[in-house]
């Protein structure tokens, strides 16, 4: 009566969670999937600890200090150049008439350069470029950060459901390892069906230690990259919402406008302003220096009016130019080569997320159900006497196999979608925040 009680409550216990992993669905869901899992419980969202990961990540800190940085550059760059003050004394400690200072000549000015050709604003194009590039490299960082949280996420939420599974097969070793002990007693069985079952006793009962380990380290992992302790429960629910099934190739994504493709937009303008740039320098500055002259001997004073320009002699500009020209050119073959690299990478992703999606499915729906159903049947049939015992271990260890499976499919997916969307992020719309003045 004892090992038939068991048996049943084994059964009941296996079709239960086969059932709500099939027809549980979450009351909200993204517009584009179909939700398969019961609302989750409140606590820590996703979107809660991406938050709290951009505030606490170093390396957004690092991201924020080189837009602050981009935009200083480009305050730097709309200066003018500052005058210089100049002072000379002339026809001092000489001879004759010059002897000591009766005859010094004391001149003081200002030289003030005058730029030509357009440098502050090639300069502050460069700058406002290279702005641009920052704040893209900021919204590439977030999604970075986005990505490494959501996968810490899945692999708590799928770590936690593990040790769930494998709490539920010791539970269900200890209640066979009790049946096989009243065979035993009752000279049903031989010694050995109770020797087996506590042997797979034992073993479901490691496991659970080990996966109690790797839970509580996902969830170190996950706090320890969000830089606060886990308030609450995790949104369990996140990893069985799978969209709706499909068929047939889906439909290439856009790459325009993507980060990585703007990213290498960003850099090639920024080699045009440097071009730019290069050219304008070629063009001399002129200093203009008004000055006033005291002279000792008569006690008067003139006004001095100097000019100077530099003679382009030996560095006339043209290998910066070439220099710059070669920089965009390398920047142009960048962005084609990055172009095609993100072509390809979202092809892949596509691809790979739709077939983890698939994967789910069938792990989730029909082979969940026919290795909970086998088990149910060998739980019976061993009760009954109609099975031995080896089918009835083959029987629960397959499906603890299938329903580990199961969660490894289901996080495959969030993971694979995760990328994805990484891939195809679209860039801000970039702010100089900055006027020529």
């Amino acid at each position: 009566m004892k090992t038939m009680l068991a048996a049943m409550l084994a059964a009941a216990s296996c079709a239960s969670i086969a059932q709500a992993q099939q027809e549980a669905a979450p009351q909200a869901a993204t517009p584009s999937e179909t939700p398969t899992a019961a609302q989750p419980l409140p606590g820590f969202s996703l979107d809660q600890a991406v938050s709290a990961a951009g505030g606490a990540a170093p390396s957004g800190a690092a991201a924020t200090a080189s837009v602050e940085a981009a935009q200083a550059a480009r305050t730097v760059a709309g200066l003018r150049p500052n005058p210089v003050f100049q002072g000379q004394v002339e026809n001092v400690v000489g001879s004759g008439p010059y002897r000591g200072v009766r005859s010094a000549e004391t001149t003081v000015g200002v030289a003030i350069p005058i730029e030509l050709g357009g440098k502050r604003g090639a300069r502050v194009a460069v700058a406002d470029a290279q702005i641009s590039r920052a704040q893209l490299q900021s919204a590439i960082v977030a999604a970075d950060i986005r990505v490494q949280v959501t996968q810490l996420y899945v692999e708590a939420i799928a770590a936690e459901r593990r040790l769930v599974t494998a709490r539920d097969q010791a539970r269900i070793a200890a209640e066979v390892l009790r049946g096989a002990a009243v065979r035993v007693q009752a000279g049903r069985a031989s010694p050995l069906e109770q020797q087996r079952a506590d042997v797979a006793r034992i073993n479901a009962d490691a496991n659970v230690e080990r996966l109690t380990r790797l839970a509580e380290a996902a969830r170190t992992n996950l706090a320890r990259r969000l830089g606060r302790p886990i308030d609450g429960t995790l949104d369990a629910g996140l990893l069985d919402r799978l969209p709706p099934a499909t068929f047939g190739p889906a439909a290439p994504l856009q790459t325009a406008g993507t980060l990585a493709l703007a990213a290498a937009d960003a850099d090639l303008a920024i080699a045009d302003a440097g071009i730019r740039l290069a050219r304008a320098n070629r063009v001399p500055d002129i200093n203009v220096g008004p000055a006033l002259r005291r002279l000792e001997a008569t006690n008067d004073t003139a006004a001095v009016f100097a000019i100077s320009i530099p003679i382009p002699l030996f560095n006339n500009g043209r290998a910066a130019i070439a220099q710059a020209t070669a920089e965009r050119t390398r920047a142009e073959a960048v962005r084609r080569v990055t172009a095609l690299d993100v072509e390809q990478a979202i092809t892949d992703a596509q691809a790979e997320a739709a077939n983890a999606a698939t994967t789910a499915r069938a792990a989730v729906g029909p082979a969940l159900a026919a290795a909970a159903e086998a088990a149910r049947i060998a739980r019976i049939g061993y009760r009954e006497g109609k099975f031995g015992q080896l089918d009835l271990l083959d029987a629960e260890r397959t499906l603890a196999e299938t329903r580990v499976a199961a969660i490894d499919a289901l996080a495959n997916y969030q993971n694979a979608r995760a990328r994805l969307e990484r891939l195809t992020a679209p860039a801000p719309t970039t702010n100089t925040g900055g006027t020529d003045r």
